[in-house]
């Protein structure tokens, strides 16, 4: 008979693509909690790498490359892989579009429901209907909902977020380096670039009350662009805004321009090369709330 295990056993939960429906299962359940540590499930416990554990937990589907090189890397640092759940095992509610003789049998059905194949690429509303209005933002505010339905006349939307941000500019503070984001403690009524926050709000279009400014967080640009480069390139862009960095800072222009291209601002920022068109017509300032 083997001795008995006093050590709690260290395991991890990788979520490929999925719901998070097995995740919230797992923690509905209590019995494990004194019998086995958690070191990873990025559902509950922030966390960039999985360590090395007895036992990892995979749940969802192997949809992107992504999830292919997240498998790969964190099977390497387990002593045991479990597959968790239909999506784990079968791939799910998002394969079935994928399999033949699924779409075999609901095809055969005279009142059909059409199981939808995941396109290759995720694309943008106007790249196949017509739009008449654009609301930019992440999400947009409660008042730019309401001025997109009621479109009231005498409604403006801000320049720039920079206009409704408040913070002070000013010429005799002149960071060297970058700040991190979470780093430092933020002077309230001081403009985040005159800190050392990367705030691209002098580049972004207005309309949502500085709201992440404000309280000292560095605008990301979920507005897109403003005006004055909504018809520009993305190329354009990065010159503007590292002109505003070489104008307020002393930080080396190589670092603003690692810092822009990051993988932080990635989501947000490359919008911008979306309003100018490439395989279709840019997108014009006036439809843009």
């Amino acid at each position: 008979m083997s001795e008995e295990r006093t050590a709690p056993l260290r395991f991890a939960v990788l979520q490929l693509s999925g719901c998070a429906g097995c995740e919230v299962s797992l923690l509905n359940a209590s019995e494990w909690v004194d019998k086995h540590r958690l070191l990873y499930m990025p559902l509950v416990i922030s966390a960039y790498d999985i360590p090395e554990v007895d036992i990892l937990l995979v749940s969802g589907g192997i949809r992107t490359d992504d999830d292919l090189y997240n498998l790969r890397r964190a099977v390497s640092r387990a002593k045991q892989v479990i597959a968790v759940g239909t999506c784990a095992i079968s791939g799910g509610v998002a394969n079935l579009g994928d399999r033949d003789e699924v779409r075999a049998l609901f095809m055969a059905q005279a009142e059909r429901r059409h199981l939808p194949r995941l396109l290759p690429k995720c694309r943008p509303v106007d790249a196949v209907v017509n739009v008449d209005l654009y609301l930019p933002g992440c999400p947009p505010t409660p008042e730019l909902f309401m001025a997109a339905l009621f479109r009231p006349p005498d409604f403006k939307v801000g320049r720039i977020v920079c206009a409704e941000c408040g913070r002070k500019k000013l010429k005799d503070m002149r960071p060297k380096h970058l700040r991190g984001i979470e780093h430092g403690q933020v002077l309230s009524d001081i403009c985040l670039v005159n800190q050392g926050y990367l705030c691209v709000g002098t580049s972004v279009r207005g309309g949502c009350r500085a709201l992440c400014t404000r309280p000292g967080h560095p605008c990301v640009g979920c507005r897109g662009p403003s005006d004055a480069l909504i018809e520009g390139s993305s190329a354009a862009w990065f010159s503007t805004i590292s002109r505003v960095f070489a104008s307020m800072t002393d930080i080396p222009p190589e670092e603003i321009d690692a810092a822009l291209r990051s993988p932080q601002l990635s989501l947000f920022l490359f919008q911008f090369s979306d309003y100018a068109g490439g395989d279709r017509p840019p997108r014009p300032k006036e439809k843009v709330l």
